[in-house]
């Protein structure tokens, strides 16, 4: 079975179109991030953000999940057998939002099963605490993103500073929103759907406050694509999206292939190598 919750209930409003990634308000935000992630020792590099994205799922146990997702509410983890309440997991979940939320965050403070008090958290809220986008947070900040990732709890704001880069609205960030049947996403790259029950398009981007889930590609053949993403059944999931011959997940001006999933953006990430 698959359950995912990909955006925080309330998630914090949009950025102007204007804003610009700045080195000082990265530090000065990033404060709790180790110094390789800060400064970065090393290029943000493909290679790099693939590798970690691998690892956190190699830590949740390779889970693999390329059934239909269930309706709305349709699957719910047997008690006590929650992979984010388990242990080891739910303080690597902590760590997600640590180190990928800037530290003026509340949600920095939170774990797989905690609030920013400590308190437990009542199982029937977790959808307010989903951590999908912290976990692609976390991914390129380790990864040496630095100053040019929008870091969020919610998959929409960098989707939407990825539409605005497309438009020419701002400049500076490495992330740039592409049409799902015109580029072929690439390991490294973010591919996106919109999880609100009124149908999202690329047309529509930038759109204030929806729900989405965004998976990383870390592996590509001729017939389909290899993601990763967090709060995927509750852990570090893998699945499989079908593609076109030339790597796209739909033909020119056609639905996408995946019949499972609204994919509606593929997120063009600027590596330096």
């Amino acid at each position: 079975m698959f359950f995912l919750v990909g955006c925080a209930a309330k998630p914090p409003m949009v950025e102007e179109s204007d804003v610009k990634p700045t080195a000082a308000h990265f530090f000065t935000e990033a404060g709790h991030s180790p110094p390789f992630a800060r400064m970065p020792y090393e290029a943000f590099s493909r290679a790099d953000a693939v590798a970690i994205a691998e690892q956190e799922w190699r830590l949740f146990g390779e889970r693999v999940d390329d059934d239909p997702p269930p309706p709305p509410g349709g699957f719910d983890p047997a008690p006590g057998d929650d992979p984010a309440r388990a242990p080891g997991h739910w303080e690597r979940i902590g760590e997600y939002w640590w180190l990928g939320q800037d530290v003026d965050r509340r949600e920095s403070a939170w774990t797989g099963m905690h609030d920013e008090n400590g308190q437990e958290i009542d199982e029937s809220r977790d959808d307010y605490y989903a951590w999908s986008a912290a976990f692609i947070s976390y991914v390129m900040r380790t990864a040496g993103a630095g100053a040019r990732f929008p870091y969020s709890p919610s998959h929409y704001v960098y989707i939407n500073t990825a539409k605005e880069m497309k438009l020419g609205r701002t400049s500076g960030w490495a992330v740039v929103a592409e049409r799902a049947d015109e580029y072929a996403p690439l390991p490294g790259d973010l591919i996106c759907y919109s999880r609100g029950k009124y149908k999202m398009t690329y047309e529509k981007l930038p759109q204030r406050r929806f729900a989405g889930h965004c998976d990383m590609v870390v592996a590509r053949d001729t017939a389909q694509i290899s993601v990763i993403g967090g709060n995927v059944d509750h852990a570090v999931t893998m699945k499989h999206v079908p593609v076109s011959t030339d790597g796209r997940l739909a033909e020119p001006g056609d639905r996408v292939l995946d019949a499972r999933y609204p994919w509606f953006v593929v997120l063009r990430i600027f590596y330096d190598r």
